[in-house]
């Protein structure tokens, strides 16, 4: 059976489940639980005999010799027990429940997974499998986990500029599901990469080192990683549950590959002990950055360039107000200019992420050595925004579209670039002498503004003016969010 035939036929008995109240997120999460026992049982037989650290009596074999109510129950242990157990394992079952309430309906997953001989795939289709479900749940807006995903043509097309080598260390601070990651694995993977028995051990455990501070996402992460071959079943994950922005990195690396959270301020929700739930700003105090500020963005920003060894490289996708706001955000991005090579930034059209109304970018830059000298000889910008229009459903952003960013960043040698109607270059000196030393820069003309024959169809049309709406209205919301509280008399 194909990826996609076992995507369908594993998400079509989500419908059935919707009846009942269970979502797709809960029905993913319980997916992972379960593809997790199943592949373990499987790692556990003749050829591999891979000692898999389950305990006995709740692995799948006493799964599956359950049905009705006497399965429920020992699912419940089975998600308790293994929840506490050390390394992957209690990190992919951390804080565990049971969203399945009809035991028929369990009995049913566990035996459609069960018919299936999943170590039988090779890696590439239970990738498939698992980020199709992924995508899946990601378009269901309502539940919100569109936030953690990042178009894959998208990375795949930062990837293949950024061309990671073998034997050196990615991040991505801010995972979610793990797209980066399994991005770079295939292109360190690809047809004609041929890796020595040494490189295969690197990649597989020290090569993707990762935070993700939801708990449920970080468990998918893992999942999708472990589906591809990456990481051990009785090995520390590489992705920490944990905030990066909290303290110093520990690990300097040689690429960050990231898409942050979208969200100007960092908060932390507080609960009184009336129940009541107020947020606070949450500032970063850290030693290694250059300026202190509530704003999520900037703050990821100056840590990713703390992550980065000397000559590290970054990749990182971040929204328009990082390149134009004032105060911290101007010192921030003079400090970014002055300190590493940003030499590269693609202006992301609207319509591309399930965050609806962001406008974002990527912005590309190298470390350099702390000397004193001023690194970054100008930018490269690339407009892939004005006069584009592309939408979720009815047009969606594909390979295709990035090709010509591809031909001109040249990865073969960025040193050698030719200026296009889109790609234009803009000296170091132009950039910060300009208000606020802003990088949102644009020069094409935008058509639409006084040429009927050239608006997008209705349905585009009527999207991007949704978004444009939506994108206000979270401009306002952080503005209310930062206004005092009034003080009832």
């Amino acid at each position: 059976m194909n990826a996609s035939s076992l995507v369908q036929k594993v998400w079509n008995f989500c419908h059935t489940l919707r009846d009942d109240g269970v979502g797709y997120g809960d029905y993913l999460e319980q997916l992972t639980y379960l593809l997790f026992l199943k592949l373990a049982h499987e790692y556990a037989q003749e050829p591999y005999n891979r000692q898999t650290h389950i305990p006995a009596g709740h692995d799948w074999a006493s799964l599956r010799s359950k049905t009705g109510e006497p399965l429920e129950a020992h699912y419940l242990a089975t998600l308790h027990k293994l929840g506490s157990a050390p390394g992957m394992l209690g990190a992919i079952f951390f804080k565990a429940q049971n969203k399945i309430q009809d035991p028929a309906k369990l009995s049913r997953l566990v035996q459609m997974i069960d018919a299936e001989n999943w170590i039988s795939l090779d890696a590439d289709t239970k990738g498939d499998l698992y980020e199709g479900l992924l995508q899946k749940n990601a378009e269901d807006t309502k539940s919100g986990a569109g936030q953690y995903f990042t178009p894959r043509v998208l990375i795949d097309a930062i990837v293949a500029c950024v061309r990671p080598e073998s034997m050196k260390t990615i991040a991505d601070p801010a995972c979610g599901t793990g797209g980066f990651f399994l991005g770079a694995y295939q292109w360190l993977t690809r047809p004609g990469a041929q890796l020595n028995p040494r490189q295969k051990a690197f990649l597989r455990n020290q090569t993707f080192w990762g935070n993700e501070i939801v708990p449920g996402t970080r468990r998918m992460c893992l999942m999708n990683l472990f589906l591809h071959n990456i990481g051990e079943l009785d090995g520390e994950p590489s992705v920490d549950r944990s905030d990066a922005l909290i303290a110093e990195p520990t690990r300097k690396v040689d690429y960050v590959l990231a898409n942050p959270p979208f969200g100007k301020k960092s908060s932390m929700t507080i609960t009184n002990e009336e129940g009541e739930e107020d947020k606070d700003a949450l500032t970063y105090e850290r030693q290694d950055f250059w300026e202190t500020t509530s704003n999520k963005q900037l703050n990821f920003l100056q840590h990713i360039v703390s992550l980065l060894k000397v000559d590290g490289q970054a990749a990182v996708v971040l929204p328009d107000n990082v390149l134009f706001e004032g105060g911290a955000g101007e010192k921030i991005r003079r400090k970014l200019l002055e300190t590493c090579d940003v030499h590269t930034i693609l202006r992301l059209p609207t319509g591309i992420f399930y965050a609806q109304g962001v406008k974002a970018n990527v912005v590309f830059f190298d470390n350099a050595p702390k000397d004193g000298r001023i690194h970054t000889r100008g930018v490269w910008f690339y407009d892939l925004r004005t006069n584009q229009h592309f939408t979720l459903k009815t047009r969606p952003l594909k390979a295709e579209d990035l090709q010509d960013f591809i031909r001109c960043y040249n990865p073969a040698d960025r040193h050698l670039r030719m200026a296009t109607e889109r790609f234009k270059f803009f000296s170091y000196e132009d950039l910060v002498a300009r208000d606020k030393a802003s990088l949102d820069l644009f020069w094409l003309k935008d058509n639409t503004l006084d040429n009927l024959d050239d608006l997008p169809p209705p349905d585009v049309l009527q999207q991007e003016i949704i978004e444009h709406l939506e994108a206000a209205l979270a401009a306002f919301r952080d503005v209310a969010a930062g206004l005092p509280k009034s003080v009832a008399a």
